[in-house]
């Protein structure tokens, strides 16, 4: 009996020892990651849309629009579907989820992710992909059939994205080699900057490739979306409503305005007019650059990450994509491409260990972590080209990708949806 009565208190507390341990529904964690959700969600509708809207010419504007709304609606059903469990179901060497969730089978309001319900996981992991997806579209616009984007979208989202997002976030050989991209420097906006780029090459040039937007106030307005939206991006990556989660914020907010400042200064002194979309676009290319590092660096650092984005990507906009000839209509890749490499870079230079231990750059002792970070970027680049390259042939076999010289002349809005933007 003595011996029972020992063994008693032992037991009660290796259950409060269990019970502590085991994962609880946190509903200030919860309530802030519903509001990065929808901020996610605001970032493609209106954001995105609007943004590439106004910076169409004025008879492409509504098909512009309508490739980031088909996007998002086309990457929400697959996600729910297939792409979730593929992307963070258990393992399978290093390379894919299983399928286990399919039709989320299995996850009910009682799953838990962390210390949020796993619907919202779901939920949030979602809107990054539809907006990686919709990225990818401003490389297209203005030339690319409505029917070869729907295509388009249902394979990339499945077969880039998707692997993509599992091997760095979900368990896969990235991830667990110690690459650092805390929101998506390289599964969101390196792996769309490539796949804008491979695309703008093989459909072509269009006819006037010109960027003279036809509403420089609803790029504006965009932008300043993108801007508010991309708190949930970053700090929503926090999966949580804590501290990391404000030094994402800050770290962002900082970055951005750097960057918009920088390729302010510089498009000044090297064409001699600072002009409003300018700014708007340093402000995409600060966001981007900082998405990947949010969560590791430093204030300072993240002034640093700013200003290099801004002015590497003025560059590759204003002077790189003229010399080389490409196509790339609304700069996905100089902006999205270039400042994302830039940032998962940086992000092994100035991870900043008081930070997030997680990381731990050059700048404090891990010179290994930049080679890290240069090695998956090399992976995600050459997967995206070369995944896209054979989508878009697939697709260019079943459907056509270019509409004709006749349609790009009368522009897309009225040959694809036989609407106007401005029935003025």
């Amino acid at each position: 009996m003595r011996r029972v009565a020992s063994i008693i208190p032992l037991l009660l507390s290796s259950l409060a020892f269990a019970e502590e341990q085991a994962p609880k529904l946190d509903t200030g964690d919860t309530a802030w990651m519903l509001i990065a959700t929808a901020l996610v969600m605001l970032m493609s509708l209106p954001g995105l849309a609007i943004f590439y809207g106004g910076l169409a010419k004025a008879k492409d504007t509504l098909n512009t629009i309508a490739m980031v709304f088909t996007a998002y609606a086309i990457a929400s059903v697959v996600w729910v579907i297939y792409g979730y469990t593929l992307a963070f179901g258990t393992d399978i060497g290093g390379i894919i989820g299983s399928p286990e969730k399919l039709f989320l089978s299995g996850v009910d309001a009682q799953s838990l992710e962390g210390t949020i319900p796993e619907l919202l996981f779901v939920a949030f992991q979602g809107t990054f992909a539809a907006i990686t997806l919709a990225l990818i579209s401003g490389s297209y616009v203005e030339r690319m059939k409505f029917s070869a984007w729907l295509l388009f979208s249902i394979l990339w989202v499945s077969l880039v994205y998707v692997p993509v997002a599992h091997w760095v976030w979900g368990g896969g050989f990235l991830g667990e080699m110690g690459a650092l991209d805390f929101a998506g420097g390289t599964v969101v906006h390196i792996n769309a900057g490539i796949a804008g780029l491979v695309g703008a090459l093989i459909l072509g040039r269009r006819k006037d490739t010109a960027l003279i937007p036809s509403n420089l106030p609803m790029v504006v307005i965009g932008a300043g979306l993108l801007w508010f939206g991309w708190f949930g991006f970053n700090a929503g990556s926090a999966v949580a409503s804590d501290a990391l989660a404000a030094v994402a914020w800050l770290n962002t907010n900082v970055a951005t305005a750097v960057a918009a400042l920088s390729w302010m200064f510089v498009e000044w002194l090297h064409a001699k007019k600072p002009t409003v979309l300018g700014l708007a676009s340093g402000v995409i290319a600060g966001l981007v650059a900082i998405t990947p590092a949010a969560g590791f660096v430093n204030v300072i650092g993240a002034i640093i990450i700013g200003l290099l984005a801004g002015v590497g990507s003025y560059f590759a906009v204003a002077v790189l994509k003229h010399k080389l000839g490409y196509d790339d209509a609304l700069d996905v890749f100089g902006i999205h491409g270039v400042a994302g490499i830039l940032g998962a870079i940086l992000t092994g230079v100035f991870a900043d260990p008081s930070i997030n231990g997680d990381g731990k750059g050059l700048l404090y002792g891990n010179p290994g972590q930049v080679l890290i970070q240069i090695l998956s970027v090399v992976v995600t680049i050459i997967y995206s080209a070369i995944a896209t390259f054979v989508i878009l042939m697939v697709v260019k076999a079943l459907t056509g990708l270019r509409v004709s010289h006749e349609e790009e002349v009368a522009g897309l809005d009225s040959s694809q949806h036989r609407e106007k933007a401005y029935n003025l």
